[in-house]
């Protein structure tokens, strides 16, 4: 006899969030030419960054600092805020995951986007929680049926990322203000600003830690280029981020990884470069996807999502007909938003690989589609 797991483990299935391009490779016995797929920062990390490893590495024998003290203390000065307010954790999907085990018990309702980041919803299933979800509108989270959603289901927890992932989409400050005033207060945000350096100015509310039901999470492994070292951080009340001490893996952090986020942190002029490249490599994958008869969707992030033109099945077969030509990119799987798919930016190589292979691609999606 086997030892048992509990009910709500045994109930779930043995599946993660994304499949990995590395897996991706292996299934095809074959790499990609263009690695476009999973809103990596393909420009790297700043110089800086690669040679402050490089000095530290020898100290690998030693554990992390379990307070992330000076990490804590360098992002109070760039947010203006009291390290209390900060905690720093292993990448935003582990501060999710520890966020719903705060807030969620077995049959708590939460509230998100139907299509929205996939890995919330995973946490919150992994603790029991039940999932309410209100569609997209005009390709952008539905403030309103969030907030219409919460209030109905007196809802703890609710979920909502500014930039958008997967669509690339915005709000305006004011707007996300005001949903956030007509919370009720027993009800706790997670505003996912992952995308927030790739942003317009105009999408990031100031900051205000006096708001005890608004949990603020951003990263190092976008626009600073660090996502193989797994390195995010909430910004909250001072009592709400207490509680993440109750229960984080205090040495769960890379020492590598503190030493790279600070570095990267302090050298905010290799950002606006990153950025100014990030701006200009969105420019021109919406160029690409016009020069195909296909619509992209206004991006404040490091991808751009394409609009198809038709039904979800087409936009499959786009992106099969890409993976086959060695091209990695991803897709939205919701209703509505499934028409689409999303290519991250990346060097003008990758670029150059996807502008010759989409018009194949697409041609191939037709073709299929025809003989039908």
């Amino acid at each position: 006899m086997d030892p048992k797991l509990t009910p709500l483990i045994d109930s779930l299935p043995s599946t993660v969030p994304f499949v990995g391009p590395e897996t991706l490779e292996r299934s095809r016995n074959r790499l990609f030419t263009a690695r476009l797929g999973a809103n990596e920062n393909g420009f790297g990390p700043a110089p800086s960054v690669i040679t402050a490893m490089r000095e530290h590495a020898s100290d690998i024998w030693k554990y992390a600092d379990p307070e992330n003290f000076d990490l804590k203390q360098a992002l109070a000065r760039h947010l203006h805020v009291a390290p209390a307010n900060i905690v720093v954790g292993e990448g935003v999907d582990t501060l999710l995951g520890l966020a719903v085990r705060q807030y969620v018990n077995e049959g708590t309702p939460v509230v998100t986007s139907l299509g929205a980041y996939p890995t919330f919803n995973f946490h919150v299933a992994g603790f029991g929680g039940r999932l309410v979800t209100v569609p997209y509108r005009n390709d952008r989270e539905d403030l309103g049926a969030l907030l219409d959603a919460v209030k109905r289901e007196n809802a703890p927890l609710v979920y909502f990322s500014n930039p958008d992932n997967p669509m690339g989409t915005w709000w305006d400050s004011e707007e996300v203000e005001r949903f956030i005033d007509a919370l009720p207060p027993t009800t706790m945000l997670i505003l996912d600003e992952a995308y927030g350096e790739t942003a317009p100015a105009s999408a990031k509310p100031a900051i205000d830690v006096s708001r005890s039901n608004v949990l603020r999470m951003r990263t190092f492994s976008k626009a600073f280029g660090l996502a193989g070292m797994r390195c995010g951080y909430a910004i909250g009340a001072a009592k709400q981020i207490t509680a993440f001490d109750k229960i984080r893996n205090h040495f769960g952090m890379n020492k590598l990884t503190q030493i790279a986020a600070l570095a990267a942190l302090e050298d905010q002029d290799y950002l606006r470069q990153v950025v100014g490249k990030i701006i200009a490599a969105r420019d021109r994958i919406g160029a690409i996807a016009a020069a195909n008869g296909l619509k992209a969707i206004p991006s404040a992030t490091n991808f751009v999502t394409i609009d198809c033109g038709q039904d979800g099945a087409f936009a499959q077969r786009i992106l099969n007909g890409l993976i086959e030509r060695d091209v990695f990119v991803r897709k939205p799987m919701a209703p509505g938003l499934d028409r689409c798919i999303r290519v991250s930016v990346g060097l003008d190589t990758e670029l150059d690989i996807f502008e010759q292979q989409l018009p194949l691609a697409l041609q191939a999606a037709k073709e299929q589609t025809e003989g039908e």
